[in-house]
């Protein structure tokens, strides 16, 4: 939790850009597990809730009057049966000074604020909700159905806190910096662990079991698989194969709910094949690329783009693509080996504020993306980068079997492919390489102070070094 000057500042800057009308700011309650006492799943704030009230209880809504600048925290103060089992918990009022907001009441003072403000045809801004619960809050309060709260969810709030929260402060960085050092821990955890017959599933509860130990948890569920042509692989219990690579994308995330999401490709034997560097060094050179590019004023889609003509570029030197650079990228047919952006914006969800609309999030009126070509309708991220920026450099290459198939029987961009030898890769699996990069004000650089290896020949010499 940052100091109580953050917040109110935050909020008033909220209040300033979105000019009128009463914004209300759900938090979340707990998610449980087959039973309501089953606290299984670890609760997590929402993070607008928490970039602009900062606290971490269940069960609250904060409420702002752009024009008064009159502020509420709503939420119901425990019973004595509640503390039986989990200990004193301060009162709402405490919690709403602890944040500078002068008002409290129960959670049920909610109705009598936005009934207020209806009569009075005043707007109410809200956010588009992603639980179910606050649906039926929504639904209660403003009688709007569930199917309709998207489109209902107010775009003046949406587009002021895109804009707030994709510039971090010096102490978010200091946090997403936290952020990495965790991630380096749990990724060189990984490549100690990784060796012929230990199972998926073995090394991907060892490197939650670092998230969980040095901060609040994994930033997202760990991707781990010798699937790696698999975007979002999760660990199975099947043991890894000399000969293989495995993919791991993972990330932890701080007390104050700060992210990090990197990726590494590992040879499961400790050395990587001959076929298997020379795909690697392409997506090491497209990695480092996206590092040389990306500064303030260049749009991320041009620097994605950048990449794919790389990619194109070296795959045509293996014989896996064919014909004019340019005209291959601009019909999508690399798309076949990198079917996704280049990145997406890091904060304090790991796809930072994605849950807002990606349109809103990651591009704006020049850098609206091709919905209607694969590849391109999965970017994340186009817009212009600014300095203070925090997104992720992660291209990677696959060799997706059913993919594979349907574009040759369609004959699918044939002048671009050669399929035959594609073919022959059907058993690859996939590469990706990813880091958290900062915008800064004349390129860019890593988050962290310790560099989680990459380059084949530092991965080699590093699990030789290290095999636990």
């Amino acid at each position: 939790m940052f100091s109580k000057e953050t917040y109110i500042q935050r909020r008033n800057t909220l209040r300033e850009i979105v000019g009128s009308g009463v914004i209300v700011l759900f938090g979340n309650n707990e998610s449980p597990c087959n039973y309501l006492a089953n606290s299984y799943y670890p609760f997590r704030q929402d993070s607008s809730f928490l970039y602009y009230f900062g606290l971490q209880e269940i069960g609250l809504a904060g409420v702002i009057d752009c024009e008064s600048g009159e502020e509420w925290l709503l939420g119901n103060d425990v019973e004595v049966e509640d503390i039986v089992w989990y200990g004193n918990v301060p009162t709402i009022s405490y919690l709403a000074e602890s944040v500078g907001v002068r008002k409290s009441a129960p959670l049920k003072k909610v109705a009598d604020i936005v009934t207020k403000a209806q009569k009075a045809g005043r707007k109410i801004h809200f956010l588009p909700p992603y639980r179910h619960d606050n649906m039926i809050q929504i639904m209660d309060l403003m009688g709007i159905h569930p199917s309709k709260q998207k489109e209902c969810s107010s775009l003046e709030l949406i587009q002021a806190i895109v804009r707030m929260r994709s510039v971090k402060t010096a102490e978010e960085i200091a946090e997403l910096e936290r952020a990495a050092k965790i991630g380096y821990e749990m990724h060189t955890l990984a490549m100690r662990l990784i060796r012929p017959g230990r199972t998926e599933k073995y090394i991907a509860g060892r490197i939650d079991g670092v998230a969980h130990s040095l901060g609040a948890h994994e930033s997202f569920a760990t991707i781990f698989s010798q699937h790696g042509e698999i975007m979002h692989g999760g660990p199975s219990m099947n043991p890894l194969e000399d000969g293989r690579l495995v993919l791991c994308d993972c990330g932890g995330e701080t007390v104050n709910n700060y992210c990090s999401d990197n990726t590494r490709t590992m040879p499961v034997n400790g050395r990587y094949t001959q076929r298997q560097k020379e795909i690697y060094d392409i997506v090491d050179e497209c990695h480092d690329l996206a590092l040389e590019e990306s500064k303030p004023g260049v749009k991320y889609f041009d620097v994605h783009l950048a990449v794919c003509r790389r990619m194109t570029e070296r795959l045509k030197e293996l014989g896996l693509m064919k014909g004019d650079t340019d005209e291959a990228v601009a019909a999508g047919a690399h798309a076949l080996f990198l079917p996704h952006g280049l990145g997406h914006m890091m904060g304090m969800d790991v796809h930072d504020m994605e849950g807002l609309g990606q349109i809103h999030v990651g591009f704006d009126e020049e850098t609206r993306p091709r919905l209607d070509q694969f590849g391109t309708n999965c970017l994340r991220m186009g817009r212009r980068l600014e300095e203070g920026f925090v997104i992720t450099d992660e291209p990677g290459i696959y060799f997706i079997p059913a993919l594979i198939d349907d574009w040759k029987a369609k004959g699918h961009c044939e002048e671009f492919l050669n399929y035959s030898l594609i073919e022959t890769y059907k058993d690859f699996g996939g590469i990706r390489i990813e880091d958290d990069i900062l915008i800064t004000a004349d390129g860019c650089r890593f988050l962290g102070t310790e560099r989680i290896p990459y380059h084949t020949a530092d991965v080699e010499e590093y699990m030789a070094a290290n095999r636990e």
